[in-house]
């Protein structure tokens, strides 16, 4: 193979001198820091809380939304390099930052409603509100489901956890588009093109589980059958309606699979053992090194 010809302006430095020239910048540091130097994700928006919105409720709300988002989004970015073939693993990772981005909004929302929600962070931390409700809030004080908490299982478990989620989610996103908070409405009507997109790769995968070999109906089953008892508790959070229901029965009656008998709550904790586990992993950097700029 021929070599390329060498630039005769290329005086041999590193692609990476760009960044060191900015860095060398006297004070200037901000895009090594926590996140310092992105856009404020509601950067335009007036965050003023409506008169006729409770600002802590709102906030709680986003939260569990935000919160919700951001676990997902870091389980399914465990399928990263470890999918069945290039593109599931393509299109898992995307969703899972479709997801990020959406919990960087709600977080952000939550704590322009209402800012005690913001955990205290030594002096000096350079972590925006929304790195900081992400990295030091411990498990007890996420308002995530436990639906979304738990390990991937393998792919079909994956799949029936993420059709179910996505239907919810997308239901409650197409009826908060007419919310009384206009920024909670327009987070909303953003999230709902790519729950969509959510929704249908889990269904068309779903589908091809269930009417490909024995096996991945076996293995969809499976992991339907281990999603499930949670997922009450999943509806119930995000108040759906009916038109949840039509969409699922039409899945499970296309693709041959027997809808689970509808269940109540499982009883227990708030939280499962599975999310301090999962915190203790994501928010371990941050933690470690609180005034740390990278």
């Amino acid at each position: 193979m021929a070599h390329p010809t060498p630039d005769p302006n290329d005086d041999g430095g590193s692609v990476y001198d760009g960044l060191l020239e900015h860095h060398e910048v006297a004070g200037d540091d901000s895009q090594w820091a926590f996140g310092t130097d992105f856009e404020d994700p509601l950067a335009g928006m007036d965050t003023t809380v409506p008169d006729d919105v409770d600002a802590a409720e709102l906030a709680t709300y986003c939260l569990l939304l935000g919160d919700d988002a951001l676990v997902l989004s870091q389980r399914l970015a465990e399928w990263s390099s470890n999918a069945p073939d290039l593109e599931e693993d393509i299109a898992l990772s995307n969703i899972a930052l479709d997801l990020l981005g959406q919990a960087r909004l709600l977080l952000a929302r939550a704590a322009a409603a209402d800012p005690a929600v913001v955990p205290a962070l030594p002096e000096g931390s350079p972590a925006p509100v929304e790195d900081a409700l992400a990295f030091f809030r411990d498990a007890a004080d996420f308002r995530c489901t436990r639906f979304v908490e738990g390990p991937n299982g393998d792919f079909a478990q994956t799949i029936a956890r993420l059709l179910l989620f996505a239907t919810v989610r997308l239901a409650a996103f197409e009826r908060l588009g007419d919310h009384a908070d206009p920024v909670l409405a327009a987070i909303a009507a953003k999230g709902v093109k790519e729950l969509t997109y959510h929704r249908d790769f889990a269904g068309r995968w779903f589908l091809t589980l269930a009417q490909g070999t024995e096996e991945s109906r076996r293995r969809l089953l499976a992991g339907l059958a281990q999603v499930w008892p949670l997922y009450p508790e999943l509806a119930e959070a995000y108040d759906v309606g009916p038109e949840v229901d039509v969409v699922l029965d039409q899945v499970f009656a296309v693709s041959g699979v027997e809808r689970p008998e509808a269940g109540r709550r499982v009883g227990g904790e708030h939280h499962t053992e599975a999310l301090s586990r999962l915190l203790a992993e994501m928010q371990s950097v941050a933690r470690a090194h609180p005034l740390g700029v990278w």
